[in-house]
């Protein structure tokens, strides 16, 4: 009967201070100590990335990264003979510049920005070499074209051909059409490599150039300039709309395909551009 209860008495509760002498006999996981110029790094974006640079230089030194933060020392003490000299010197680890400039010059500072011509240019889904599209703006809206090539300003390289529809070789931005599902294999159609966005662009200019010597000069002076057509823009013509001529003569529909590419595209009564199939 007497260790029935011895067994049910209560236990005595252990006092606060036992309770943290066997924690810390636990093993207690210490807080590790970061250095102010280290925990700069870390919590400013800027330095984020210099951090990480830090730490895999680290790696492979073997060493451990606050050590290549530690601050180094700007000068060393040199022993120097004489005894009126004092016996040492201090010397820059790092030497100063030998000249200044006369002016100060604002630096230039780097950005995040990236140039527009250095973009990723994406382009709607269906559109390659080949391929018909529908023109919606510019003098040549309601045509259809033949896209030759992507450029890298992120426009497409058209043409009508000239010789069917009157569609010259240009570019045409590709907000501005419709993808159709008709395709022609261009793959043999060689277009000059000297056509591309600076061909382009030389052609506006010299449009321009010609505009702005009518207003200038002699006001008495009868002859005009007028602007002047570019023979190898014209021989480039030529030569491309041969090739492309000849891919539709090889099609299998290409009475259809001649007339496909000479007509206008327009919208008659009950015709919903969103339910059609291009």
């Amino acid at each position: 009967m007497m260790d029935k209860t011895k067994s049910k008495l209560p236990k005595q509760a252990a006092s606060p201070a036992a309770k943290k002498e066997k924690k810390s006999k636990a093993g207690k996981k210490e807080k590790k100590v970061v250095p102010k110029k280290v925990v700069k790094l870390l919590t400013h974006r800027s330095t984020r990335p210099l951090w990480a640079k830090i730490k895999r230089a680290a790696k492979k030194k073997g060493v451990a990264p606050d050590t290549l933060v530690k601050q180094k020392p700007k000068f060393v003490v040199k022993p120097i003979g004489g005894e009126k000299n004092g016996g040492k010197r201090l010397v820059r680890v790092k030497k100063e510049q030998r000249f200044y400039p006369t002016e100060v010059k604002p630096r230039k500072r780097r950005t995040g920005k990236v140039c527009f011509s250095m973009h990723k240019k994406n382009f709607k889904k269906g559109i390659s070499p080949g391929r018909v599209v529908i023109l919606l703006a510019g003098r040549h809206k309601g045509k259809r074209a033949v896209v030759l090539k992507t450029l890298p300003s992120g426009m497409l390289m058209i043409t009508g051909p000239h010789k069917i529809n009157g569609c010259p070789l240009r570019r045409m931005h590709q907000m501005y059409t419709i993808v159709t599902s008709v395709k022609l294999d261009v793959s043999g159609v060689k277009v000059p490599e000297h056509i591309n966005d600076k061909y382009f662009k030389s052609r506006k200019f010299a449009r321009l150039k010609a505009k702005s010597k009518k207003g200038a000069g002699n006001i008495f002076e009868t002859k005009s300039a007028d602007y002047k057509p570019n023979l190898q823009h014209r021989k480039d013509q030529v030569e491309v709309d041969k090739q492309i001529i000849d891919v539709i003569r090889k099609h299998p529909d290409k009475k259809l395909m001649f007339g496909y590419l000479g007509s206008y595209f327009c919208l008659r009564n009950n015709m919903y551009p969103h339910k059609m199939k291009f």
